[in-house]
C-alpha cells in the first residue's frame, strides 16, 4: 500500500485538491486554536488549512511523495507544519498533549484502527476533540473513492465503540457529495462524528 500511496501522490495534481475537507474546515473552525494532530495526512491539504488558521500542526502518513507534497503545499501558503513519515502502528505521542485530533479518511484493517483510536484517546487532553470523516460500508456503492475493502469502511455503531470514553458531540451516517480534487468525486456514503475527551478543557496557551 505505501507503494499505491507514493505513486498517486507523485501526480502533478493534488490528488484530492488543495481545499480542505469541508467538514474538517466547518467543525475547526468553532474550536480556539492549539495543538492538532493529523494522521495519515497524504498531501498535507487539511494540515494546511489549519496551519493557516493558527494551530500549531503535527501530521504523519507513510509516503515520502504525500509528505513532500504538504511540505510544498504550506510554503506556498508561507505557514510552517511538523509533518513526519511513520505508520499509523508506530506513530507516538505524550498523554494529555493535543488539543485536537482530525482523521479525515484515515482508514485501517480493524485492529490497526481500533489501536490508534485507543492511541488518539491517550493523546487527547481533557476538553480535547476529536473530528472524524471515513467512508461508510455504503460507500461500496458508489464510483466516487474509497477503499474497497468493507473492513476499512465505519459505521457509527464501531465509531461509538472504538470512542467509548468520549463524550459524542456528533454522529452520523449520511450520503454527501463529494469534491475532492479527481479521486473524491461525486455522490458518496460517509459516516461523521465530533467527539470530547471528559474534563476541564485546559489552556491552550
Amino acid at each position: 500500500m505505501q507503494e499505491f500511496w507514493n505513486n498517486r501522490y507523485s501526480q502533478e495534481d493534488m490528488t484530492y485538491g488543495s481545499a480542505p475537507n469541508v467538514f474538517f474546515r466547518e467543525q475547526l473552525k468553532k474550536l480556539t486554536p492549539g495543538k492538532l494532530l493529523l494522521p495519515a495526512e497524504g498531501e498535507g491539504r487539511n494540515a494546511v488549512h489549519a496551519a493557516l488558521k493558527g494551530w500549531e500542526v503535527l501530521a504523519f502518513d507513510y509516503s515520502e511523495a504525500g509528505r513532500a507534497k504538504a511540505l510544498w503545499l504550506a510554503q506556498q501558503q508561507g505557514v510552517s507544519i511538523n509533518y513526519r513519515l511513520a505508520e499509523a502502528a508506530e506513530f507516538d505521542r505524550e498523554p494529555n498533549s493535543l488539543n485536537a485530533v482530525a482523521l479525515i479518511y484515515a482508514h485501517f484493517l480493524p485492529v490497526l484502527r481500533e489501536r490508534l483510536h485507543r492511541n488518539v484517546i491517550q493523546w487527547l487532553k481533557p476538553g480535547g476533540v476529536v473530528i472524524l470523516e471515513a467512508f461508510h460500508p455504503g460507500q461500496l456503492a458508489y464510483a466516487s473513492g474509497g477503499p474497497k475493502d468493507q473492513r476499512m469502511l465505519y459505521t457509527a455503531g464501531m465509531l461509538r465503540s472504538d470512542f467509548t470514553p468520549l463524550e459524542i458531540n456528533l454522529l452520523e451516517e449520511q450520503e454527501t457529495l463529494l469534491k475532492e480534487g479527481a479521486y473524491h468525486s461525486g455522490a458518496g456514503c460517509v459516516t461523521r462524528m465530533v467527539a470530547t475527551k471528559p474534563g476541564a478543557a485546559e489552556s491552550k496557551a
